[in-house]
């Protein structure tokens, strides 16, 4: 579990042609990283995913986990939205899993996931948006806005599917818009602190 001194998180959402950014971004942090960081990420709801054996298979030395229900958020994680479910953050730093209606066509939601933990971690939460195919995640950013928290977009000149990042850009102002190596240079800066 975190400690109430140790209350920071990142949270990254994306979609269509995210998997290759996460997996870079990933891939250059430090093994001692200890900011937990929660990915959200949308997937076909009826077909089974293979999203958290790739990231699990691909870096044996993190611990990569879809949380359970009521389950702590422990720092160096890794934690992958559940398939079909929204992944929510609690005020006493657990998850809580919720099967209500999509939003924006989609469970989980990154707008959900960005919105809870805004009303949790407030100026300690970083938020980044990269590929995708929708808008999910517009509002989201502008509630971690509102709570003080920092906010990043993938340069959409570097996105597969440069449409979410790109509808975040144009709706936002405040987001800071960074290229993959930036965005693992930002995290590894706020590690550090």
């Amino acid at each position: 579990m975190i400690k109430p001194e140790e209350k920071e998180l990142i949270v990254i959402g994306g979609s269509a042609g995210s998997l290759q950014v996460l997996l870079q971004i990933i891939k250059q942090l430090p093994t001692d990283f200890a900011i937990p960081i929660v990915i959200v990420v949308h997937r076909q709801r009826n077909v089974l995913s293979e999203f958290t054996t790739i990231l699990t298979n691909a870096f044996k030395n993190r611990t990569i986990v879809e949380p359970d229900d009521k389950s702590w958020i422990e720092k160096g994680c890794v934690y992958v939205a559940p398939q079909n479910y929204h992944l929510l953050i609690e005020a006493d730093y657990t998850f809580s899993l919720d099967y209500s209606e999509p939003v924006k066509f989609s469970r989980p939601s990154i707008d959900v996931t960005f919105e809870s933990a805004a009303n949790v971690f407030k100026s300690n939460l970083t938020a980044v948006l990269v590929s995708g195919a929708n808008n999910d995640g517009t509002a989201g950013l502008g509630r971690v806005l509102q709570h003080g928290g920092s906010v990043i977009a993938q340069d959409p000149e570097t996105a597969e599917f440069p449409a979410m990042p790109a509808a975040a850009i144009a709706a936002v102002s405040g987001i800071v818009v960074l290229s993959p190596e930036e965005i693992v240079a930002y995290f590894k800066n706020i590690n550090t602190k």
